[in-house]
């Protein structure tokens, strides 16, 4: 179930800037779904509040001084997390991309976009989405191995529209909609489509879907 569709959206904010960390908590309390349960200046903080804020989201910078933002999704998944990874940066090295979509970050948002992009793509990663900046594509097809025989599992024309739906970054409603079943439905077969794939979020899918499945879709 998306945090959205839980009612309120708990974020929690992972950010070295705290100036940026408060402008952001203005912007974001305006929404009502929103709760801001959380600023915290380093991956240790943030780390050591993570499960007693009771966040469902994390905003997340990737440059926390000598943390990196990969070391600290790792590590809150390790202990636990369960929720969306929203990283929030100025800019990051298309490896580094890489990186953090491997790692199960639901996106990547410039800075530079403004309050009502940044809101927009909240919503869509709350809601099941994903979201990256056209700017990291590139390099994610590219660490696609197109010279070794891939076992993947066949995969039916529906569970490819999910693929594709999924890469589209459509919400579970809006996929409905395309297929003409419900919300419940759709959910059932992303279960089953991921299960099939041995993945855990709609971020590893899209992985999956650029490595294996690219030429399919």
């Amino acid at each position: 179930m998306s945090a959205l569709a839980e009612g309120a959206l708990k974020i929690l904010l992972v950010d070295d800037h705290a100036m940026f960390r408060e402008g952001v908590a203005r912007l974001l309390e305006r929404e009502p779904p929103v709760q801001i349960v959380g600023q915290c200046g380093s991956s240790a903080e943030a780390l050591a509040n993570l499960k007693t804020s009771g966040a469902n989201m994390i905003l997340l910078d990737v440059d926390l001084g000598a943390e990196r933002a990969v070391d600290f999704i790792l590590e809150a998944h390790r202990r636990g997390f369960e929720g969306r990874v929203l990283v929030v940066t100025a800019g990051v090295s298309p490896a580094e991309a890489v990186q953090l979509v491997r790692s199960g970050v639901a996106g990547i948002v410039h800075k530079h976009q403004s309050g009502a992009a940044l809101w927009e793509t909240i919503q869509r990663v709350a809601q099941g989405g994903v979201w990256l900046e056209e700017a990291y594509l590139g390099a994610l097809f590219k660490t696609v191995d197109r010279s070794k025989p891939q076992d993947k599992p066949a995969l039916t024309e529906r569970e490819k529209n999910l693929l594709r739906f999924i890469f589209q970054g459509l919400t579970n409603k809006e996929i409905g909609g395309e297929l003409g079943i419900s919300e419940g439905a759709v959910k059932a077969s992303l279960r089953q489509l991921f299960d099939k794939l041995k993945v855990r979020t709609r971020a590893q899918a899209v992985k999956v879907a650029l490595e294996q499945y690219r030429h399919e879709l």
